[in-house]
Formats: structure tokens, sequence, C-alpha cells
């Protein structure tokens, strides 16, 4: 790969590093594991970016590459659900009461599978449906069924929580 492709696909990815992130904190089991999860990230999407033809926006694309490389592997893994963690206990970085709702929120969102767990990410990120869908490879009312479907489901949890 040429070294202008290389600052490329760089820049594009300290645009995008927030996915990432996001992507790590909602599939890491631990702080070691969405570390690791980066890396594969990384090396997934920069395996890929030859592929990268610019049809969709990059953080589209990287959503897709981010979410099929943490579902993968913990399909790969064949993990078993984790017991429920405080994702604040985890990524100590959210102090108050901030922390309190960010905690249930987390909390809340571990008990989705996989797909649903992709779909609120990209929800709360402000995504709009067209640009689920294309990530996920729904289609635009599956994505307004499933995204109403999950809001009942954590709605159900969080009544049993209390």
């Amino acid at each position: 790969m040429s070294a202008d492709k290389v600052r490329e696909f760089s820049d594009h990815i300290a645009s995008c590093e927030g996915i990432i992130g996001k992507i790590c904190r909602l599939y890491g089991r631990s702080r070691e594991d969405a570390l690791d999860l980066k890396q594969d990230i990384l090396l997934n999407a920069w395996g890929s970016y030859p592929q990268f033809r610019g049809e969709a926006k990059f953080s589209t694309w990287l959503y897709k590459v981010s979410l099929n490389t943490a579902i993968g592997r913990i399909r790969k893994k064949k993990v078993q659900e984790q017991p429920l963690t405080a994702v604040h206990d985890r990524f100590p970085e959210h102090p108050g009461e901030k922390a309190d709702r960010y905690d249930l929120l987390n909390r809340l969102i571990n008990h989705l599978n996989d797909q649903e767990k992709a779909i609120v990410a990209l929800y709360l990120d402000e995504l709009g449906y067209e640009e689920i869908a294309e990530i996920t490879g729904m289609t635009q009312n599956h994505v307004g069924v499933k995204l109403n479907r999950i809001k009942q489901k954590l709605k159900t949890i969080l009544q049993h929580e209390h």
C-alpha cells in the first residue's frame, strides 16, 4: 500500500476512534479483552481497507468492520454470557450520577443478544435507520421493528430490576 493510502487510513481511523472504543466497551468482557478486540478491529480494518471504495461513509464501513469483528470473535470463542458486571468498574471514567445512569444502561444492554446490542449501539450514536440498515444488513423497516422490540425488552428488564 502506498504511503498516501497509509496516511489516509490513519487519518480515517483517528477521526473515528470513538466508534472502535464504543464497540470495544460494549463487547469487551474486561479491559484486557477490550484492548485485544481493539487490536483485532484495527487489523481487520487495515486488511479490508484496500476494498473500501468510498460508496458508504468511512464511519459506516468502520462500524460494520468493528461489529463483524466483535461478534465473530465471540462466536469463535463460544463465550457464554458473562455475569452482569458494572461497566464503570471495568472502565472507571464516568464519575458520579452520570456513572449510575451509564451503569444502568450498560447492565440493561448486557441482557441483549449480540445483534440487539449492535442495533442499540448504533441507535445511541444517533445513526438513522438507513445507516443502521446498511451496517447491519437489515431493511430500514426491520430496523424500526427491532428497535421497538428492544425498547420493550429493556423496559421489561428495568421493571424486573426495580
